[in-house]
């Protein structure tokens, strides 16, 4: 698939060029803007399925590090055939969902799902091995993100967490997928959670960000220590009047913000975050964001469709499908928990991995969640 796809784009444009230039230098090849007489070609000619053997290439120090770069080549290619495909619309009960989909069509399936404030291209790398590895991956926009809609004016524009659960599991049932692995982080890894929970003869296995973030909404009365609640600020602002306003007139600075709060020490993504903020221009987003930290907390009522799913969910149901845990071990919002507490909540833990990323770990570390995807599907082989 990869090897057919032609992108007219600037390698700067999607963020991959640093990434190339640092296998060049490490494969003794000159890259652009580093000095050198013999710069590869990052123009888009020379990204071509089957151009790997570009002349540049050719003066590495050692085959070892012309197939690292060979490999890089390759994976850009498939890279850029994932962020640039056309999105698909699959209709669900109460949406019409934006998708991409890429891969082999008979490849073994997953489903990513991203969180908030990020879109689907917080997992570009972690689908472009995956499809190296044969999957077939679906990335959905969340509803509220990017092309998704509600189908009718009077659905309520819920965002908790049985909605969204739901929706994963529409999804899957929409599109036969058959058993998938689902990875979330986020409100992707609570949607994830949920189907996992309550519909676990539809889902093969479980990548979990952060581990189970199913929500316990009678404890939410409780408070945390000043600074986490601190760290929560933005959750509170939504609850008033004034922060739906807030988020409506300054959605691209608010969501900017967390951005940089939840990735300390690394450098703001600012083509990431401008890839992204435009899923937050949806006519839908502010209302959705707005309910779903208004719900948790109790303060605004659910949408009664949902009310049976949230009555199961509010009786802390464990979930019993194959798991691999990553636990970021740099994000201010989400404490890494031992193994043994995962355990309580993951029945069939198969690992628990601690990952040095913020907030946004597919896209602080896609090896990472790539290989645990791919070591999941082996376990589940095995057992």
């Amino acid at each position: 698939m990869a090897a057919e796809c032609l992108v007219e784009v600037d390698a700067d444009d999607v963020g991959y060029a640093f990434e190339i230039n640092v296998e060049a230098e490490q494969a003794g090849v000159s890259a652009p803007g580093n000095g050198g007489d013999h710069a590869i070609d990052q123009s888009p000619s020379s990204w071509q399925g089957d151009r790997l053997s570009h002349p540049n290439c050719l003066q590495a120090r050692s085959s070892a590090a012309v197939g690292r770069l060979r490999s890089e080549l390759r994976m850009a290619t498939a890279y850029r055939c994932l962020v640039y495909s056309e999105l698909s619309s699959v209709v669900l009960s109460q949406l019409s969902v934006a998708v991409s989909v890429s891969g082999d069509p008979d490849g073994w399936p997953v489903l990513l799902l991203h969180g908030f404030p990020y879109d689907i291209h917080s997992y570009d790398r972690v689908a472009a091995h995956l499809v190296e590895h044969g999957a077939l991956v679906v990335a959905p926009y969340l509803r509220g993100f990017g092309p998704t809609r509600f189908r009718s004016d009077d659905i309520p524009r819920s965002g908790q967490q049985a909605a969204i659960g739901t929706d994963a599991v529409e999804l899957i049932a929409a599109l036969d997928m058959k058993m998938p692995i689902l990875v979330g982080f986020d409100w992707g890894c609570r949607a994830a959670c949920v189907a996992a929970a309550l519909f676990p003869q539809h889902v093969g296995g479980l990548v979990a960000i952060g581990g189970n973030e199913i929500q316990n909404i009678a404890g939410f009365a409780e408070p945390e220590s000043p600074l986490m609640e601190s760290r929560s600020w933005y959750q509170y602002y939504f609850h008033s009047e004034r922060g739906r306003k807030g988020l409506a007139r300054y959605r691209r600075e608010l969501t900017a913000q967390l951005w940089r709060e939840w990735e300390p020490g690394r450098l703001f993504h600012q083509a990431g975050f401008t890839q992204a903020a435009v899923a937050f221009e949806n006519p839908d987003f502010v209302d959705v964001v707005v309910h779903s930290y208004r719900h948790r907390f109790g303060l605004a009522a659910g949408d009664p469709r949902y009310d049976d799913t949230e009555h199961r969910l509010a009786d802390r149901p464990t979930i019993d499908v194959p798991t691999i845990v990553l636990d970021p071990t740099e994000d201010p919002m989400v404490a890494a928990r031992p193994p043994e507490e995962h355990g309580l909540s993951f029945t069939r833990l198969v690992d628990h991995r601690l990952v040095k990323t913020g907030h946004d770990t597919p896209r602080d570390d896609p090896d990472s969640v790539a290989q645990a995807v791919i070591d999941l599907r082996s376990s589940l082989h095995t057992q």
